[in-house]
């Protein structure tokens, strides 16, 4: 996973990942929730960037902790909790960003080189000899 329990509560503070992901309103975080919440994030945070990138990554790039927190966060609103326009937005930019991680516009930093895995399904062109000439018949 791009983030932990601990990652979201120093992102936004222990009451609001608590009014996310407290189902049973006990006034506590459901870790099985947020961790489930968190692990979707990290599979979409995959399906933006495993054509690029070969995965798991051994250490992923700091960048990903915050867009799988913005997601786990956008992800967990309902169910009591209100969707705001910052949460929104701060979804918006992280799809943002792994669509153009994923297409190579940006780099994810801190990558060996800074650059994506080495493509293994390329196009290859030969070029041969020619068989037949013009007017139909053999060289």
């Amino acid at each position: 996973m791009y983030a932990t329990r601990d990652d979201m509560v120093v992102r936004f503070g222990e009451l609001e990942v608590i009014q996310l992901a407290d189902r049973e309103e006990t006034g506590q975080i459901d870790d099985t929730v947020l961790s489930g919440a968190l692990e979707a994030a990290s599979v979409e945070i995959d399906g933006y960037l495993g054509g690029r990138y070969p995965l798991p990554f051994a250490e992923p790039p700091k960048i990903l902790t915050g867009y799988a927190c913005d997601i786990a966060r956008y992800r967990l609103c309902g169910s009591g909790t209100q969707l705001t326009e910052d949460i929104r937005n701060r979804f918006d930019d992280a799809k943002r960003f792994l669509e153009m991680a994923g297409a190579g516009k940006i780099t994810l930093g801190g990558m060996p080189g800074g650059g994506p895995a080495p493509v293994s399904n390329t196009v290859q062109f030969a070029t041969g000899t020619r068989v037949f000439a013009r007017d139909g018949g053999a060289f």
